[in-house]
């Protein structure tokens, strides 16, 4: 504790005379080293060019260079963590804790997919409401069933598909029962009895529910793990169109998709990718998990983009800076290209969260095909310096070249992927 607080107060005078002597840049660089520091296993990191040394243990999983004396840089040597103290002239200016993370790859991704979800049980979209004798009314609104829910079972019988309520419906109505139905709301379950009612004009017994078993929609591939054929694409999650909830899946499948046309996204106006599911309509992967960082599941068989075939090491969010990068895409058929971008803003997140960038449409032929980002380009991998860093997941209405990006580590996340563990990665 003792010598910690000698090294603090060492290197605020140190700051302080940089300051006074007019050593601006150097002060600042000297605040900007991080106290704590991640990368992967044979990754190299310039950490400052103060005219400092770095001191580990001899058995430390880091190994310090010196390119010239004149900037210090930082290897992985193997995963695990150590402590690096920077010196001046032998004496301890500030400790370092260093995170060293597994040699750890994913191929990106880039293909246009087309995505099925079933939902665990059917949700209601919205209220019907029938002409009895007595006047127009809603059995299911009336039993306090709201727009949204998710009717799980009826009479104790599970209810998977729309065409499993019916039946339950028609023998429990003939017979004078009411129904006995187990909803579920938000992260809670609940009982209530329905008693339903016929149209006058009808024989049929109904519920007076809208209510829907599934959704289709078009997206992005984002990457898969070469190794265990997990998966992650979209970047956010999937709502239901009429009740803007969050789906609860089931099941479901991913299929190839083929883009048909382009609307031009414009001011107030966001654009939509047009697409069709490729006419096979074969079935490249499962959908266990839908989630504010987009779908996640495993893969039937490997799938190629034609750009970058070959896994790709990520980045991790601080390691993520402003300027160029490269998002990969289809705008036509089913052909991936590379289109540039330039991240404009990064959050360096401790803990998960959408919206870690802020990315910027820069490639003209991109530009005149789309006016930047659109409806089903959700998912594209973004690439920088040679590195998976995210996906596209949002564009900003009012201005069509931007959206925002969410962090590769999240989605990694997601898709059951822990990048720090090797042997869950190749058992998974």
């Amino acid at each position: 504790m003792k010598f910690e607080l000698i090294r603090r107060i060492i290197g605020i005078v140190l700051l302080v005379v940089c300051v006074a002597v007019g050593f601006h840049k150097q002060a600042v660089e000297y605040l900007s080293i991080p106290n704590e520091l991640q990368l992967f296993e044979g990754e190299v990191l310039p950490v400052t060019s103060l005219p400092v040394q770095g001191k580990v243990e001899k058995d430390s999983v880091l190994a310090i260079q010196s390119t010239n004396n004149k900037e210090l840089m930082v290897e992985g040597k193997e995963s695990g963590e150590a402590e690096m103290i920077l010196e001046m002239g032998n004496i301890p200016l500030k400790k370092v804790n260093v995170k060293v993370h597994p040699d750890f790859k994913v191929i990106p991704g880039g293909q246009s997919i087309g995505v099925k979800l079933n939902t665990a049980g059917v949700l209601v979209v919205g209220y019907h409401l029938i002409t009895t004798d007595v006047g127009k009314r809603s059995p299911g609104e009336e039993a306090g069933i709201q727009i949204g829910d998710i009717i799980l079972k009826i009479n104790e019988q599970p209810i998977e598909e729309m065409e499993d309520v019916a039946p339950v419906v028609q023998k429990s109505a003939s017979e004078g029962k009411p129904l006995q139905l187990i909803v579920k709301r938000e992260d809670k379950e609940f009982t209530t009895t329905l008693s339903p009612a016929k149209n006058k004009n009808e024989s049929k017994y109904r519920l007076g529910l809208y209510i829907r078993d599934s959704a289709a929609g078009i997206g992005t591939m984002t990457f898969f793990d070469p190794e265990t054929k997990k998966y992650g694409a979209l970047g956010h999650v999937i709502s239901d169109m009429d009740t803007k909830k969050p789906i609860v899946v089931h099941d479901g499948q991913i299929v190839r998709s083929t883009v048909t046309s382009i609307e031009k996204g414009k001011g107030g106006i966001p654009g939509e990718k047009l697409a069709r599911f490729s006419n096979d309509r074969q079935v490249i992967g499962n959908i266990t998990r839908n989630s504010p960082f987009g779908i996640f599941g495993k893969l039937n068989s490997e799938i190629e983009n034609k750009v970058f075939d070959q896994p790709m090491p990520i980045a991790l969010s601080h390691q993520v800076k402003e300027g160029p990068a490269k998002i990969l895409t289809v705008v036509n058929d089913d052909k991936v290209q590379q289109f540039d971008v330039e991240v404009v803003s990064t959050v360096p997140q401790k803990f998960p969260a959408t919206k870690g960038m802020v990315i910027k449409v820069t490639d003209k032929r991109l530009l005149d095909l789309t006016g930047g980002i659109v409806q089903g380009m959700s998912g594209s991998p973004i690439i920088q310096d040679g590195k998976i860093i995210g996906a596209v997941t949002h564009v900003f209405v009012n201005d069509p070249t931007s959206g925002y990006g969410v962090h590769i580590e999240w989605m990694l996340h997601d898709a059951g992927i822990d990048i720090n563990k090797k042997e869950e990665k190749l058992a998974g």
